[in-house]
């Protein structure tokens, strides 16, 4: 499987945010099988060591999230270049860098905040920046064809926990995937 769909949580919404957890599955957009998954919870402190900027939106809304979400924020944290290279050896060990296909929640959040602390931290991202995909597109052409994944497809596990969600939105592309190329 090429495709790869990543899902960060973090302590702000800028390109150089604080990551604080990501979440990883390889999928087949053909099938919608998911496959071989990752995660790992990042130490805040460690992110903001590496230039990384929070903002304060973000944690004003994080308090107001439910303590299973919040969990992340605390629990088994490992440093953020840590956190990356288990990222780049799982990306290597279960697909070809040069060919997977990295998608994420808009065009300008979980990849291009992903490649920055790659490269705050001194790290080569572990995929070619042309391999880029983006969910918030999919999901916009799922609404023209009568598709809305909020609406039209169950959560199953717990919102703002990195792994579910990337797990959820695996299953919504492929479904729209499928609708578009059937």
């Amino acid at each position: 499987m090429n495709h790869l769909m990543i899902d960060l949580e973090t302590m702000g919404n800028g390109p150089y945010a604080p990551i604080i957890s990501i979440g990883a599955v390889f999928f087949d957009p053909n099938t919608g099988v998911t496959a071989d998954d990752f995660q790992v919870n990042v130490s805040l402190e460690s992110s903001m060591r590496f230039r990384a900027r929070p903002d304060a939106s973000t944690i004003l809304w994080w308090m107001e999230q439910g303590e299973d979400a919040r969990k992340s924020l605390t629990t088994d944290t490992q440093d953020l270049s840590s956190a990356l290279s288990c990222l780049s050896d799982f990306i290597g060990k279960h697909a070809n860098p040069r060919f997977v296909q990295v998608w994420g929640n808009g065009a300008s959040f979980d990849c291009v905040i992903l490649r920055n602390s790659y490269a705050l931290t001194g790290q080569q991202p572990p995929w070619q920046w042309w391999n880029d995909r983006d969910v918030r597109t999919m999901v916009e052409m799922g609404k023209v064809i009568g598709f809305d994944p909020k609406r039209d497809m169950p959560f199953d596990g717990t919102r703002h926990n990195a792994l579910d969600d990337a797990i959820h939105q695996a299953k919504y592309v492929s479904a729209i995937w499928q609708k578009l190329t059937n």
